[in-house]
């Protein structure tokens, strides 16, 4: 398989789908909860708090895993997503990243806690796709 078209089918269900499930771990536990992503590219990007304990767990160990995607169709694509997590604190980034839904959390864009996530892929896997399927792209 190809991979300029495997990374444009990644695109496409990352494109396709906001709400997914980061994975950390502290201490060798993991942790894993819903959160909401953007993309540029194959690159994730993710908000959230810097006094939060999901902050210091990604403070400790920034290996992150993501599933995303699998929705309610025919086919039930979703990308296994393995990156390092680097905290973004740039306003341009931040402000790229912001909706309105965004102030049931922080009171605006320029909250000091409010902190991006990128999650710089290392490896992504295509999941439930038939022209994909065992498709896994080390980055």
């Amino acid at each position: 398989m190809e991979q300029e078209k495997a990374i444009e089918r990644i695109t496409e269900i990352l494109n396709d789908s906001k709400i997914g499930i980061l994975s950390t771990a502290k201490d060798n536990v993991p942790n894993a909860r819903y959160m909401w992503f953007y993309n540029d590219g194959i690159t994730l990007y993710a908000k959230t708090n810097d006094e939060s304990p999901k902050f210091e767990e990604i403070e400790e160990n920034p290996q992150g895993f993501v599933l995303l995607g699998f929705h309610d169709e025919k086919n039930h694509a979703f990308v296994e997503y393995y990156g390092e997590i680097e905290v973004i604190r740039d306003q341009e980034t931040i402000d790229w990243l912001w909706e309105d839904d965004d102030k049931t959390f922080f009171d605006n864009q320029e909250n000091p806690h409010l902190v991006a996530l990128k999650i710089n892929p290392s490896a992504i896997k295509i999941m439930n796709d038939d022209e994909f399927q065992d498709v896994q792209l080390s980055l």
